[in-house]
């Protein structure tokens, strides 16, 4: 088992998945035990030949004898590839590593909107990836559309809410993201995006916890009350970890009930149309 010596990862403390795969590297013997640091606790010696801002944004992988560095998906592929040649060569071919690049910063530059904490309020002294607003704007979208499609395959088990469509539940998920962009407008554009991937990152919570029951229902014949009952503990659920997420981004706590209100709203219209 080859162990990469004399290299260090810098790391987002606040960030779960980067902790978790930081850690895992050095539980597997692909790091030696000195492979991985926090951002906020590297050396000021090493300030100097790091790009924070890049660190920030691509994981820096420090080369601790020749003082070098090398970023991003390079350092995953130099760490996973020292123990698996294959997947270097293959991750070093043009293709799959312009694909590599393109999923490494979808999930980097959204991933304080996947998995936010009060301290990403601190850019100056935290590890706080740049904000890009065509990563955001793809991540909300794909979001959407996940949503979209969870919606409509679960509401087909909900008779008071039948007939649904994509188009219908496509709908009502953008109708969220204008109505609560309305509720924001005084807000500047980079808050109202931010607070827009976390709400869509609430939804796609809310289409995790209904998938298992989705597939049980295409086994069983599972009956409408316990569908019901699934969706109203989700929604509670969904509440509960959009109010949390609206007091981490310091935002007014209204939002989330006017969140609610909105669903209450597409809700009583629902019916109306299926009486």
């Amino acid at each position: 088992m080859k162990t990469l010596e004399h290299q260090t990862l810098l790391y987002d403390e606040d960030c779960p998945l980067c902790q978790v795969y930081t850690s895992a590297f050095i539980k597997i013997g692909m790091l030696d035990n000195n492979g991985r640091k926090t951002f906020n606790h590297t050396s000021t010696d090493a300030h100097k030949f790091i790009d924070l801002n890049r660190a920030s944004n691509e994981i820096a992988l420090i080369d601790t004898q020749n003082n070098t560095v090398i970023y991003g998906i390079d350092s995953l592929l130099k760490i996973i590839g020292y123990r698996f040649p294959l997947v270097q060569y293959i991750g070093q071919l043009k293709p799959i590593k312009f694909l590599l690049k393109k999923l490494y910063s979808f999930i980097s530059f959204n991933r304080k909107v996947i998995m936010p904490s009060a301290s990403s309020l601190n850019p100056d002294s935290q590890c706080v990836p740049s904000f890009n607003t065509p990563y955001r704007i793809a991540y909300i979208i794909i979001t959407v559309l996940t949503t979209m499609f969870t919606l409509d395959a679960f509401s087909k088990n909900l008779s008071a809410v039948s007939h649904s469509s994509l188009i219908r539940e496509g709908s009502i998920a953008i109708g969220q993201l204008l109505f609560q962009s309305i509720i924001m407008i005084q807000l500047n554009t980079k808050i109202i995006l931010n607070y827009l991937g976390n709400l869509m990152t609430v939804s796609l919570i809310g289409s995790l916890l209904l998938m298992p029951l989705l597939a049980l229902n295409q086994i069983f014949n599972i009956s409408e009350t316990l569908n019901l009952c699934w969706f109203g503990i989700t929604v509670l659920i969904l509440f509960l970890e959009h109010f949390r997420r609206v007091k981490l981004l310091a935002l007014p706590t209204y939002l989330s009930y006017t969140w609610v209100l909105y669903r209450l709203l597409i809700l009583a219209i629902l019916l109306i149309i299926n009486l």
